[in-house]
């Protein structure tokens, strides 16, 4: 059991009481702690906890954090707010777990991964605390005596699963005014439980349900406890996946019923299997066996991120459940999918014997062995590799992507975010207005070979393709150059045909070059010469610095913030498109050189070649018979043609090279 939590801040005061002259600082606190399993609570100054973690060995876990070891991206900006910390020590690693998800859950800690609005999903309930427990629908918190099924982010979906599930096992609704009446008497005089049966028999009055079949009759005593569970268990049965074996119950009783000469009974239990097969054909096989198994899917943007689960019972994808995350990129992929696992698991009682991940948990014999206990039964964390269920755990990514995007879309997340981020630049870089339009430049080329720019163009923090030029760099270069190369396609972009020509669009609020202090002053020096006064910055890959002309000390934009996201999603297109010009340059010319060196394919088929096919990418891609189609190119010329186009697209080095930005 775990022990009370020890706080680190509360040692420190005491110190400080005793007369003590230094304060013990972090690192030495943590040198202090056990080395055996726990949980840990970091807290800001205000006493707040921030983050809850759980550890195997809590004082090198621990070190981790105070010394930045752990390479996470947030670990730097919370360290900067932590103040004190909490641990509180426990028996085994697996213990651990659960009091995180119990700390998780008390504090809702804003370092944690947590539902974004942390709204309280739908649940179909069973309140097994009662004589006769009733089903439900709720968004109620978890109550000991009662069993959740879901959640259900569909809240239709789980109403009509209700319906459709008291069609098949008649049992009362936690609603019905009768069904309240006979709890209130139960619960006075639990002793007298069949005497209160005797008089709901005599005096009881049947519901509406029980007149349209969907009720067993508690209410008037048409039912016995013992007859009650057995609708119970098929509910529960149901609700976890286990309909063969509700359907094989229902068949025999149907047989009974028709044996005993019983055909009324035989007909509404026949009615109850058409209503499961009617079921079964709007969902979608997917296993040939009956395997039941949680696919879990995520995509992530910067700082939000979505979840599907699709929830495949005896080979059939029963339902799918959409979340989104209050996590995105600002945090590992491994902890994402670890909270979103422990935190969905922990309300559900529906556990599968399999749960697949595209990533694999460093912790996933300790998940296993939780979820074991949850289920009774074994349940595994597993990694698919291929097959169907790799295709399906792709299929869940999609709908986690459209999952989040119909968020972003319903709620305005990426205006608010993108007005933020370009507020947050102007501040950073001390314009004199937010850049309503950005330019980036970007070089790739190939030690001095087919050396190209781009040039992408963002209006209103968004990409505007329309604007997007490329430049070929007409300097013949030796070797790359990418501060000639930058000074260059500067000066034909700014030059005063340029500026004055529409197509180009209207002045830049703000130019961003790819590249650190030595890019920055190159731009600068050319828009001098120039005679123009453009705000420009320049954005170093290695650690994200913002350098700026007015201050030898980079800028470091917030991690995880708007601004920081914006200027990288800008600075990442115009690295893509650059990399996009290069490469197809250079496989045109590759592929024409290529022509130049077969015997009998001189300028005249090798025009007519190319007027055929219209462009490399489709003679790449045709075989030696569609070649042989050109006019003067015969089938052995031809399989020469292909041959030896088939040779450059194998040989990496001929057909792919480094490209340097």
């Amino acid at each position: 059991m775990p022990l009370a939590p020890f706080s680190a801040r509360a040692a420190s005061e005491h110190v400080r009481a005793q007369g003590g002259d230094h304060a013990p600082s972090l690192v030495e606190q943590v040198a202090e702690v056990p080395d055996d399993p726990g949980c840990y609570l970091w807290k800001d100054a205000s006493g707040e906890v921030i983050y809850v973690g759980k550890a195997k060995n809590l004082r090198a876990r621990l070190r981790q954090y105070v010394t930045l070891a752990d390479d996470r991206a947030k670990i730097p900006l919370m360290m900067q707010l932590v103040a004190s910390f909490d641990y509180i020590v426990v028996e085994s690693e697996h213990e651990a777990l659960v009091l995180e998800r119990e700390l998780i859950a008390q504090y809702h800690p804003y370092f944690n991964v947590d539902y974004k609005d942390d709204k309280s999903y739908p649940y179909i309930a069973i309140t097994r605390g009662d004589v006769f427990p009733a089903i439900k629908y709720t968004r109620e918190k978890h109550r000991p005596d009662t069993r959740y099924y879901g959640p259900y982010t569909d809240s239709r979906a789980a109403r009509e699963t209700i319906d459709t599930l008291r069609k098949v096992c008649p049992i009362c609704t936690a609603s019905c005014a009768e069904w309240k009446r006979v709890r209130r008497l139960l619960e006075k005089r639990p002793d007298d439980a069949d005497v209160i049966e005797l008089i709901c028999s005599n005096q009881g009055r049947p519901c509406f349900d029980y007149h349209v079949g969907r009720g067993p009759g508690v209410c008037a005593g048409m039912i016995g406890r013992e007859e009650y569970a057995v609708n119970v268990r098929r509910v529960e049965r149901f609700l976890s996946g286990q309909r063969r074996e509700l359907v094989d119950e229902l068949k025999a009783d149907m047989a009974e019923a028709a044996a005993d000469l019983d055909f009324e009974r035989a007909g509404r239990i026949k009615r109850r299997l058409e209503v499961i097969d009617g079921l079964d054909d709007r969902q979608q096989v997917v296993f040939p066996t009956s395997v039941d198994l949680d696919l879990i899917g995520f995509y992530r943007e910067e700082t939000i991120a979505g979840a599907c689960v699709f929830v495949v019972r005896e080979g059939r994808v029963q339902r799918t459940c959409e979340f989104i995350l209050d996590k995105g990129l600002d945090v590992d992929e491994v902890e994402l999918a670890s909270g979103f696992v422990k935190r969905y698991y922990d309300e559900t009682a529906d556990v599968p014997h399999e749960v697949d991940l595209a990533i694999e948990l460093p912790d996933a014999d300790v998940v296993g062995e939780w979820l074991t206990g949850k289920r009774g039964r074994v349940c595994r964390l597993h990694r698919p590799q291929r097959g169907e269920k790799h295709r399906l755990l792709q299929m869940a990514d999609r709908n986690a992507h459209h999952a989040l995007m119909r968020y972003m879309m319903r709620t305005g997340y990426s205006d608010d975010r993108t007005n933020q981020a370009l507020l947050q630049l102007e501040s950073a870089l001390a314009l004199d207005a937010p850049p309503m339009r950005i330019e980036c430049f970007d070089i790739s080329t190939l030690h001095g070979a087919f050396t190209v720019a781009s040039m992408v163009v963002f209006t209103n923090g968004k990409p505007d393709k329309s604007q997007y030029r490329r430049f070929k760099i007409r300097a013949e270069l030796d070797e790359a150059n990418d501060f000639a190369s930058m000074s260059e396609v500067l000066g034909r972009r700014y030059a005063p045909e340029r500026m004055a020509d529409e197509r180009f669009g209207s002045r830049p609020d703000l130019l961003v070059v790819d590249g650190g202090r030595p890019q920055l002053t190159a731009a600068m020096r050319q828009l001098e010469e120039l005679g123009l006064d453009i705000p420009v910055c320049g954005l170093a890959k290695a650690d994200e610095e913002v350098f700026v002309p007015w201050d030898d000390t980079p800028i470091v934009l917030p991690s995880g913030s708007a601004s920081l996201y914006l200027i990288k999603q800008v600075r990442d297109e115009s690295h893509r498109f650059a990399i996009t010009f290069h490469r197809e340059l250079r496989g045109k010319a590759m592929t024409v050189s290529i022509l130049d060196e077969i015997p009998g394919v001189g300028p005249k088929r090798k025009r007519a070649i190319m007027r055929h096919f219209g462009s490399m990418k489709r003679l790449r891609a045709a075989s030696a018979e569609d070649i042989s189609a050109v006019n003067t190119v015969n089938l052995k010329l031809a399989r020469e043609i292909y041959e030896a186009l088939h040779a450059l697209s194998q040989d990496p080095a001929k057909a792919d090279g480094s490209d340097s930005a």
